[in-house]
């Protein structure tokens, strides 16, 4: 009874949001039913806080900390590696919703490497596309490690320090995650929408969820897929979340706004820089209603308004 996420009275509060983080990650990973917890954490977990009416900005939506797993280390390890810290291993959580994507640690398979950087992707795109105030970890942008250590406060060496040599390395994920930030603040209504209430945010939004196909999402046990269009921004936003192991062709809805002219692809993970993300003036744009998403990616598109 000691878990109180959501339960603390008064309208200052601030959360972390402990379970955005736990049920964002086992969706990313494939876990069954998260479908319908990964709408709810995207919505600003109505099911945590619009029952006392509180503001969206209240839940700090987070995939990582100072304590636990760095991201990389979350798609690149099974378990905690803490034998540094002179516990036989038993300090540090053992339940970290991680996944090491085929071999523990780090590798030189492309393929496994290719992988874990679009999951990290994936976690990006889903924390800042999310209602609510995300929180980012220093050093998540450019993959630093704690080579599986989930309990470095002891360390005062590599495995805490901060390597600079990895904002070159990793300059293309570095290139996605300002480009995402930038993409969330000029969102139109950002600032209005911060300011409204949970309960109010969801009443004025448009949102239809959907599946592969239009208006039929799937909450089953066994689904890895959501999508959902969000109507009444001065442009519309379409958001793919495939979770499955194999490509997916989801069906895209109609703009009917005046003057539109279809969609543009902002965001696919599933390609390389500077693909992965595109500036909504320069966006490819998408041909025909439907849209084949890569496994284990997420894409957003975004309408494209005629004179733009």
């Amino acid at each position: 009874g000691l878990y109180q996420v959501g339960s603390f009275i008064g309208d200052r509060w601030k959360e972390w949001n402990g379970r955005f983080r736990d049920d964002v990650r086992s969706f990313v990973k494939g876990d069954r039913k998260m479908t319908g917890k990964l709408a709810s954490r995207i919505l600003g977990s109505p099911d945590l806080y619009a029952h006392s009416d509180r503001e969206p900005e209240q839940s700090i939506n987070f995939i990582t900390c100072h304590d636990g797993f760095t991201l990389n280390d979350v798609v690149s390890y099974n378990q905690k590696h803490n034998w540094a810290n002179g516990e036989e291993n038993r300090d540090g959580d053992n339940h970290n919703r991680s996944w090491n994507h085929g071999v523990e640690g780090p590798t030189d398979d492309r393929q496994i490497e290719q992988l874990r950087n679009r999951q990290i992707k994936n976690f990006f795109a889903i924390n800042l596309i999310a209602v609510g105030t995300p929180m980012l970890s220093m050093g998540d942008e450019v993959r630093r490690t704690q080579q599986g250590n989930n309990n470095v406060y002891c360390q005062d060496n590599a495995l805490s320090w901060f390597d600079w040599s990895l904002v070159e390395k990793n300059a293309g994920l570095l290139r996605f995650v300002k480009k995402l930030i930038h993409f969330r603040l000029s969102l139109p209504g950002h600032t209005q929408r911060q300011e409204m209430s949970l309960t109010e945010l969801l009443h004025r939004a448009d949102i239809r969820w959907h599946g592969v196909r239009l208006d039929q999402p799937d909450w089953s046990d066994a689904s890895h897929i959501v999508s959902a269009t969000v109507q009444g921004l001065e442009h519309w936003l379409h958001l793919i979340f495939n979770a499955y192991w194999e490509p997916l062709t989801f069906e895209l809805p109609a703009p009917s706004l005046d003057g539109n002219s279809g969609w543009r692809r902002i965001v696919d993970t599933d390609r390389e820089s500077p693909e992965d993300f595109c500036d909504p003036r320069e966006a490819p744009q998408v041909n025909g209603l439907s849209y084949r998403a890569a496994p284990r990616s997420v894409v957003f598109l975004l309408t494209e308004l005629a004179g733009e």
